[in-house]
C-alpha cells in the first residue's frame, strides 16, 4: 500500500496492475525521449545564430514532423487498446460478488452461496486493533481466493461511489440502476487496501475498502464459518 513519501504507482498485485504498469513505464519513457528532443532543439535554436537558408521551407521536413508524430501515437495506442481489452476480459470466473455502494458503507453479497451478504463499515479509531490502519481498516473484509478469477458486479442504493483498490488495477463506478462488471485475479495470499473514489456526500472518505486474498482452502473454511 502507498506510504506518506510514495511518489508512484503502488506495487503491482494483479496480473492486470502489472500491464498498467508496464503501460505507464512504456507511455513515460516516450514522453521523456520527447521531451529531451524538443529541450534539445529549443536550446540550438537559441544558443545557434547560424542556419540554411532553405531550413525553413523544405517539403521533406514538413514529411516527417507530421509522420513521426502519428507513428508514436500508434505505438501508444496499440499497447492501450490490448490492455483495456484484457480490462474488460471476464472468462469463467470461479466466483461472483455483488458490491453495492451505500452513504457510507459497502454490502457485499457472494451471489453463488445463498444467505452469505454483510455489510463492511470503517472501524472507528477507538475500536482499531494495535497494528491496523486508521481510516482503511474494516470490520468486515471482502475475502476472495488466490489464482482464481473473481467477477465483481459493482452498483449503488442511493448515490454515484467508486469501488476502487490501486494495488489490484480496479476502479469502478456503482451507479444506482447500473450494474459495472469487472474482474479481479491475485495469484498471491495479501490484504489490499482501497477507498471510495467519487465524492459521494459528508462521510466519503469513511467508506474504505478492504480485500483480503486467501488461498482456497482457507477460502472454504471461511465460506463454511460464514454461511
Amino acid at each position: 500500500m502507498a506510504n506518506p513519501m510514495h511518489l508512484g504507482l503502488q506495487d503491482a498485485m494483479s496480473p492486470l496492475m502489472e500491464e498498467l504498469l508496464y503501460f505507464h513505464d512504456h507511455t513515460l519513457m516516450i514522453i521523456f525521449l520527447i521531451s529531451m528532443f524538443v529541450l534539445y532543439t529549443i536550446s540550438v535554436l537559441l544558443l545557434t545564430s547560424l542556419y540554411h537558408t532553405n531550413a525553413t521551407d523544405v517539403q521533406e521536413m514538413e514529411m516527417i514532423w507530421t509522420i513521426l508524430p502519428a507513428l508514436i501515437l500508434i505505438t501508444i495506442a496499440l499497447p492501450s487498446l490490448r490492455t483495456l481489452y484484457l480490462m474488460d476480459e471476464t472468462t469463467n470466473p470461479c466466483l461472483t460478488i455483488k458490491v453495492i455502494g451505500h452513504q457510507w458503507y459497502w454490502t457485499y453479497e457472494y451471489t453463488d452461496f445463498s444467505q452469505l451478504e454483510f455489510d463492511s463499515y470503517m472501524l472507528p479509531t477507538q475500536d482499531l486493533p494495535q497494528g491496523h490502519f486508521r481510516l482503511l481498516e474494516v470490520d468486515h473484509r471482502m475475502v476472495v481466493p488466490t489464482n482464481s478469477s473473481t467477477r465483481t458486479l459493482i452498483t449503488a442504493e442511493d448515490v454515484l461511489h467508486s469501488w476502487a483498490v490501486p494495488s489490484l488495477g480496479i476502479k469502478m463506478d456503482a451507479v444506482p440502476g447500473r450494474l459495472n462488471q469487472t474482474s479481479l485475479t491475485s495469484p498471491n495470499p495479501g490484504v489490499f487496501y482501497g477507498q471510495c473514489s467519487e465524492i459521494c456526500g459528508a462521510n466519503h472518505s469513511f467508506m474504505p475498502i478492504v480485500v483480503e486474498a486467501v488461498p482456497m482452502q482457507h477460502f472454504q473454511s471461511w465460506l463454511k464459518t460464514n454461511s
